[in-house]
């Protein structure tokens, strides 16, 4: 957003200066990012007087002046202007000066055979306009050595500012000085114009047909005289960088830039029929102010009369409608667009402008009307005649519901900021800045004006006051504390992540970082259902590819395996450590470390035969135990049975419970999970759920002391016929439950059904280590041992020793 000071002070009644106010609009949120001081760079340039102009000896279309300067004396210049003369007064450019419009620095220079000292200026080598037809011809009035800042009106500094997305009010200088007014850098100025009413009624209508148009004004002004604006109005769009075109079309650009409320006149004359907004079918063109056609897309927002489209609805208009300098009828466009409909219209066409700018980050909806008053009092002030007349306003749709109530304690200020405001300065700031407020008896009722449609909460309102008083008052305060220990940082579920990402690499695991986003079929091939897949879809996803928040992370371990192995690199070890998403709640976010494995397990060796084995599920379920481990989950007292989600191989999988409680699943995964995602070699994988790892209970830091026993252990094997559909491991653990302080360990060494075992049984043949303690084991010690262990699992697991 560009401004001269001027044009800021034509709003703001201030004594402060250039530099005072640069700091205060960066103070109060409007960063300043650049200034330009048009008069320093224009400072070389001054009026010259041609004392004489002689035809070149070596040219016939060079002329040798002799030109008077200011500072330098008469100096000899080669000019090939046609209306190079003497007795005229031109702006001289001296050497070592730098020309805007030729991008060069001047140098003495000798020109077919001629010296020549500096040069004499064009419009368009000044970039003041496109003419370059002749040098600039300065009015006998000014006097030499007078700048040529000053003739043309150059010393208004130009100040330029970054504007955040939700702030539209200053897209307008007005909003710029009442912040700065708010701000105690003067005192806002009222805008003086006084609404005319119609005497007829208007031949053209509007109607609304699409509900991207909220609000539509218009008003038709009869009999006046177009031409050139003002010289102050060209003088202020020319810095600002916008080219003057006529009156009417430089007063919608005025007041566009003045109160961030974009206008469009339109010929009355060139009119068939009412104006109506409504969306594009599809593949009308048009022809646009901007010098280019555009082939419109279906649901564009669009202006239309019985012609055909003469408009994209807030972004720019149609050539077939548009003012020229012989116009005499005009019809005014005021209205309110939804911001999403100009924002998308736009970027569907790839066409941008300042009304675009300011229409989809939403302008003032109650500013329609008093807009539309503004524009009709410069119209009659720059082009009226006796004869103008002015039409009674047409208006379909209403100004959208804008009023809200914000409720507001003032000592929220200090909780939020840090610091205390009083609530009488609190007042003043916010009534400076347009907003209301009622006494509740509980605090306040704040009503946001109609310019601020981005203040929503209380949050926001300490937001407004803090700029204005500037965060430069927070004062300093000390961070440290002597009298108190900080907290560490890491929580229990941060320390389990690092914890299982080393253990996981350590094991030869490379960590993949994807994205948190999936396609709906890995979705669902990955356990949702339509309701949770209706809800974990993504309102605007970035691709149709990734329009689903992740119910696991396997299937963008696998799509990377893929993607390595299209590019040579057939064996994939992927792990990641991160979220997955089974609902929207914050609870159904949960950390989970998984990987993948596939190929070979180990590279090719000529000394180990089976160096080439492909993975298998114990090589995921290794893993998966490792990271458990580095997790701090007793994993010697876990339990690993069935039951792994229906993306794994129902016969090659498992999980790793405690009790009922799964810590983690692991096997191959599903063949019609990978036919899905066309993978066309086998993968396993592992799922270590974080948040179900029980937290340990705390131990003292001290390392216990190593007793090491002088008798020697010794093994004793057991053979229990159960049924079949018993866990091996509950045969284990039900031995090893008889007596803990004698049995130190125990395995499983072989399962067999078959010849010798009944159908529907299986046996199950355990390792128990026994470690003796202060003396030998007797014959009589081990037989107890042995009724013990075969009770136990009698009653526990329904076994009976085999014979």
């Amino acid at each position: 957003m560009k401004f001269t000071l001027d044009w800021l002070k034509a709003h703001l009644d201030t004594d402060a200066s250039l530099e005072e106010i640069c700091d205060k609009l960066t103070a109060i949120g409007l960063e300043i990012e650049g200034v330009e001081d048009r008069a320093a760079t224009y400072a070389p340039f001054k009026v010259a007087y041609v004392e004489s102009a002689e035809k070149h000896p070596d040219a016939d279309k060079l002329k040798v002046c002799q030109v008077k300067t200011a500072d330098h004396g008469t100096l000899q210049i080669v000019c090939g202007a046609p209306n190079a003369k003497a007795g005229m007064k031109v702006i001289f450019a001296p050497n070592g000066s730098y020309i805007p419009g030729l991008d060069i620095t001047l140098k003495k220079a000798e020109i077919r055979g001629v010296e020549s000292n500096g040069m004499m200026v064009s419009e368009k080598e000044m970039l003041l306009s496109d003419e370059h037809k002749g040098i600039i011809e300065v009015d006998e009035k000014h006097e030499i050595g007078t700048p040529m800042a000053e003739i043309y009106g150059l010393v208004d500094p130009v100040i330029e500012i970054n504007l955040t997305p939700n702030r539209a009010d200053c897209a307008g200088v007005y909003g710029i000085a009442r912040d700065l007014a708010a701000a105690g850098m003067g005192t806002l100025k009222p805008v003086h114009y006084h609404p005319l009413g119609g005497t007829y009624k208007s031949s053209i209508g509007v109607k609304i047909e699409d509900e991207g148009c909220v609000h539509f004004v218009g008003r038709e002004i009869k009999n006046i005289k177009n031409g050139p604006s003002p010289d102050w109005m060209q003088a202020l769009l020319k810095a600002v960088g916008l080219r003057p075109i006529n009156a009417l079309v430089d007063i919608t650009n005025f007041i566009n830039l003045d109160h961030a409320r974009p206008l469009h006149v339109y010929d009355a004359d060139k009119i068939n029929g009412d104006i109506v907004a409504k969306s594009a079918q599809g593949g009308e063109d048009l022809d646009a102010l901007n010098d280019k056609s555009y082939t419109l897309l279906e649901g564009s927002l669009v202006i239309t009369d019985s012609n055909g489209v003469i408009g994209l609805a807030g972004i720019v208009g149609g050539t077939s409608t548009s003012s020229e300098l012989e116009t005499t009828n005009i019809f005014l466009e005021c209205a309110y667009f939804e911001p999403s409909r100009i924002a998308r219209t736009g970027r569907d066409l790839g066409v941008n402008s300042d009304a675009r700018y300011r229409f989809e980050r939403g302008v003032d909806p109650e500013f329609t009307r008093p807009a539309m008053d503004l524009f009709t009092h410069l119209v009659f002030e720059i082009c009226g005649t006796p004869d103008t007349k002015v039409s009674e306003v047409v208006e379909a749709g209403a100004p959208i519901e804008w009023r809200r109530e914000i409720n507001y304690d003032p000592s929220y200020f200090e909780n939020l900021i840090g610091f205390e405001v009083e609530a009488h300065t609190q007042k003043t700031i916010l009534h400076s800045l347009g907003f209301t407020i009622a006494d509740s008896g509980k605090g306040w009722v704040i009503n946001p004006p109609s310019w601020r449609g981005d203040v929503e909460g209380k949050a926001d309102i300490t937001e407004e006051i803090a700029r204005i008083i500037g965060l430069d008052a927070l004062p300093a305060v000390s961070v440290r504390a002597d009298d108190a220990t900080t907290k560490g940082a890491e929580t229990l579920i941060l320390s389990r992540v690092r914890a299982a990402r080393a253990a996981l690499t350590s094991r030869g695991l490379d960590e993949c970082v994807s994205w948190s986003f999936t396609g709906e079929n890995q979705a669902r091939a990955f356990g949702c259902n339509d309701n949770a897949l209706t809800a974990l879809s993504l309102k605007n996803p970035i691709s149709n590819e990734m329009n689903v928040m992740r119910p696991s992370a396997l299937p963008l371990l696998i799509e990377a395996a893929t993607r390595n192995s299209a590019r040579g690199f057939a064996g994939a070890a992927l792990c990641e450590i991160g979220p997955v998403f089974k609902g929207v709640k914050p609870e159904d976010q949960v950390s989970v470390a998984s990987g993948i494995r596939a190929g070979a397990a180990f590279g090719r060796h000529w000394a180990d035969k089976d160096a080439t084995r492909s993975v298998d599920l114990y090589d995921a379920k290794a893993d998966a135990l490792a990271a458990l481990e580095a997790a701090g989950a007793p994993a010697a007292n876990a339990q690993v049975r069935t039951g792994a989600a229906e993306y794994f191989h129902p016969g090659r999988s498992g999980v790793i419970a405690l009790g009922k409680t799964i810590i983690a699943q692991f096997g191959e995964l599903h063949p019609a999970v990978l036919e899905e995602l066309n993978v066309k070699f086998p993968v396993v994988g592992f799922e270590v759920f974080l948040e179900n790892i029980p937290a340990a209970k705390k131990k003292s830091v001290a390392k216990p002391m190593l007793t090491l026993e002088p008798l020697q252990p010794l093994t004793k094997d057991f053979a229990f016929i159960v049924d079949e559909s018993r866990e091996a491991i509950d045969v284990l653990r039900a031995a090893m439950a008889a007596d803990k302080k004698l049995i130190s360990g125990g395995n499983i060494f072989d399962i067999y059904q078959g010849k010798g075992v009944d159908e529907g049984k299986k046996s199950v043949a355990i390792a128990l280590t026994l470690q003796p303690r202060g003396e030998s084991l007797t014959d009589k010690d081990i037989e107890a041992l042995i009724k013990s262990v075969s009770d136990i699992v009698e009653k526990k697991c329904g076994g009976v020793l085999r014979g």
